[in-house]
């Protein structure tokens, strides 16, 4: 089986058949937990699978990229309350080693009203196109994660962002660069700056670059989960979940 097919397959055993048996083949022994609220390792994950399906939970995946042994979903959960939330959306990033899934990392968001655009934090293309351009496009977003989010070079932004079309998921922001820039400085000027510090995980498929970060709003840490779309050469389309990242944790393996 492909990455895409072990996890696809390991996540219905958990969220959908709530199968313990079929998880425990799919889930290494030391799986490496950084959701901060579970303990590692896939003893926990396939003890819970019983009051998972108790709570009705149920998942509905947007979204499936893979590279390598990499693969990230973008899902909504619902009747989640044993996350957190009635409804989260997330992005949950997988790496997979020896036929079972060994890591596991997630960025989870309440969903929000439709932006000023209209759009929502799961809408929007799913299909996976120009697999002959995913180095090309890894190498357009590891750019502008560089220079525009590290702040190395801001000014190159329309070297990244097309200035004809810029999509955006984000509830608070409106299509377009000038929303984006707009919101950027609001948050400065009332004392949220954003700040990317470090990006250890980009994963990219064909027309879809996903990049999780670390950095801070305001003197918060904060975790940044990003996917892009890139079409022609320019990214055209952004979605994301931001999330605190708390003091304390259920392991010791941090949120990346």
């Amino acid at each position: 089986m492909s990455a895409k097919e072990i996890v696809l397959n390991a996540v219905a055993a958990i969220f959908t058949s709530f199968d313990p048996e079929a998880a425990e083949q799919l889930l290494a022994p030391g799986y490496i937990q950084h959701n901060p609220m579970v303990p590692t390792g896939a003893a926990p994950i396939i003890g819970f699978i019983p009051a998972l399906k108790e709570s009705g939970v149920t998942m509905e995946v947007h979204r499936v990229i893979a590279e390598g042994d990499m693969v990230v979903l973008h899902s909504t959960y619902d009747n989640a309350q044993a996350f957190g939330a009635e409804t989260l959306v997330a992005f949950d990033v997988f790496r997979v080693e020896d036929g079972k899934v060994a890591e596991h990392w997630d960025n989870l968001q309440p969903p929000a009203a439709p932006n000023a655009s209209g759009r929502t934090l799961t809408d929007g293309p799913t299909e996976v196109t120009d697999l002959d351009k995913t180095a090309e496009n890894k190498a357009l977003v590891q750019g502008f994660v560089t220079d525009v989010l590290h702040g190395k070079a801001p000014e190159k932004i329309t070297s990244y962002v097309s200035t004809e079309t810029y999509l955006q998921h984000n509830p608070n922001i409106g299509d377009g660069l000038e929303a984006l820039g707009g919101m950027i400085q609001h948050l400065a000027e009332t004392g949220q700056a954003l700040a990317y510090t470090s990006t250890p995980i980009v994963v990219a498929e064909g027309n879809f670059v996903f990049a999780a970060s670390e950095g801070s709003l305001g003197e918060t840490p904060m975790a940044f989960f990003d996917l892009f779309r890139v079409e022609d050469g320019r990214i055209v389309e952004h979605w994301d979940t931001v999330s605190p990242i708390p003091a304390e944790m259920a392991h010791d393996n941090g949120k990346f």
